[in-house]
């Protein structure tokens, strides 16, 4: 058994979308004896599989995979649930020594699972569904320029289309007459749960961008539109959080013609681009984390076995 009275150690892998994390992390897994801990808020949803680059069966087979594959896309799931299963799961492999990857470009995940998240007060469920049926007769804009008029730090942090974060910052601010920013300063995250090495993988800004357009092209090819196309048939709504993400949403415009194919595509790279520079914006605020090009295999390996030895 690893000593159980000290803080365990996790290796994070992180960074912007379309960048080879997974890839780099079975390969450094395979080299530490490590399981990895999937930290991606839509790979937590079963039956999205090519729009979230979920890893493959073979890669599955590889190194062990947790975190993934959790609920259905109509079912609610939060940073809180994240860090909160991830930590006891952490808490298992340590135990068994067995070196943890936490793998993932989800930043807000990784964040609550290392930090912790900060405490706003109860819920207000009654407020939230008052929320959730603005959102959905007026639509999500309306919700989001009340939340710029409120916290326009928060909004300028939130996608106009991320219903459920709007609607959350929202609750916040009514319930407590104070904006969710001033919570997140008041918390500082400077909690520590674990001891822990963080690694940003990341590349020339134009070749990512490059890998992106490429990335999307390769869902198309792999069957995306069908797997839309088969959510839909199975009766999840295109309202729902899961079906709004990026590529969800837009093949769901294409499929009920609201958009041409060529836009389709168009729109979808552009999008997928953004997101990868909001994740590096995230991830660059942090000092804590360690930045390699995923091509520096050896120079991670060296980092990461310098950590593990350390007393």
């Amino acid at each position: 058994m690893c000593a159980d009275n000290v803080k365990p150690k996790i290796i994070i892998i992180c960074g912007p979308t379309a960048l080879g994390k997974t890839s780099v992390a079975i390969n450094l897994a395979g080299a530490f004896n490590g399981e990895i801990i999937g930290a991606d808020s839509m790979q937590i949803y079963r039956h999205m599989d090519i729009g979230t680059a979920k890893p493959t069966t073979d890669e599955q087979s590889r190194v062990a995979h947790h975190m993934i594959d959790l609920i259905n896309p109509d079912e609610h799931f939060d940073a809180r649930q994240f860090a909160e299963m991830a930590n006891e799961k952490i808490i298992k492999l340590y135990a068994s020594c067995v070196t943890p990857f936490v793998v993932g470009g989800t930043g807000l995940y990784i964040k609550a699972l290392v930090h912790g998240l900060f405490k706003s007060g109860r819920a207000d469920i009654r407020a939230r569904k008052r929320l959730q049926e603005q959102a959905r007769i007026y639509g999500a804009d309306s919700l989001y320029q009340k939340l710029r008029r409120h916290d326009p730090d928060t909004a300028e942090r939130i996608h106009p289309n991320d219903s459920y974060r709007i609607i959350r910052a929202l609750e916040v601010y009514e319930l407590t007459g104070k904006p969710i920013t001033a919570f997140q300063r008041e918390h500082g995250f400077k909690d520590h749960r674990f001891r822990a090495l963080k690694i940003g993988l990341h590349i020339n800004r134009e070749v990512l961008y490059d890998r992106i357009n490429h990335r999307v092209d390769a869902m198309i090819d792999s069957g995306f539109l069908d797997e839309v196309k088969g959510l839909l048939d199975m009766g999840y709504s295109d309202d729902l959080k899961s079906m709004r993400s990026i590529g969800y949403r837009h093949l769901i415009d294409f499929i009920k013609g609201r958009c041409s194919w060529d836009e389709t595509l168009r729109t979808l790279k552009r999008d997928t681009r953004r997101y990868a520079k909001r994740q590096l914006t995230w991830f660059k605020a942090d000092p804590e984390i360690i930045w390699r090009e995923p091509g520096q295999l050896r120079e991670i390996q060296r980092l990461i076995k310098k950590f593990l030895q350390a007393e």
